[in-house]
């Protein structure tokens, strides 16, 4: 995390939002280093209020301040790069499920593997194997009672 706001600030939950901060500002220390990791910039926790409105106007400025300091040393593109090919297996993998979920065979045989799953009949690992032969056309070695 970079930065972690608390919301609802106000009325009979301020008490516990300060607690929210404090536990939230602990356990960050125990994180991995965030993104901006190589800059100056330490994560930290804000409350804010969207019904009185305090704190919004400081976090804006925490934000702004944030991608200034990561575009200046470069990790914001950087970060992007990492986020494209994360994007690109992402829509592969949505993909090859629609078309796996799709194919007629595999739609057909999973509806039994799943209630076999559910009633422990066979594992998960060798129901998938079962589904993922029928859809590569291999020999079916798993029997499906």
């Amino acid at each position: 995390a970079d930065m972690v706001v608390v919301t609802k600030a106000d009325g009979n939950l301020k008490t516990a939002a300060r607690l929210a901060k404090t536990e939230y500002s602990r356990a960050l220390r125990l994180l991995r280093p965030s993104l901006a990791s190589g800059t100056p910039w330490a994560p930290f926790v804000m409350t804010v209020s969207s019904h009185t409105g305090e704190g919004i106007a400081e976090v804006w400025e925490e934000m702004l301040n944030f991608k200034r300091e990561v575009l200046q040393c470069g990790l914001f593109e950087e970060k992007r790069r990492m986020q494209r090919v994360s994007w690109l297996w992402s829509h592969v993998r949505s993909e090859l499920l629609d078309v796996f979920r799709d194919h007629t065979q595999v739609r057909d045989l999973s509806v039994e593997l799943e209630r076999q799953v559910r009633h422990g009949a066979i594992s998960p690992a060798t129901a998938a194997q079962s589904l993922l032969d029928v859809f590569l056309s291999r020999d079916v070695t798993t029997k499906v009672t």
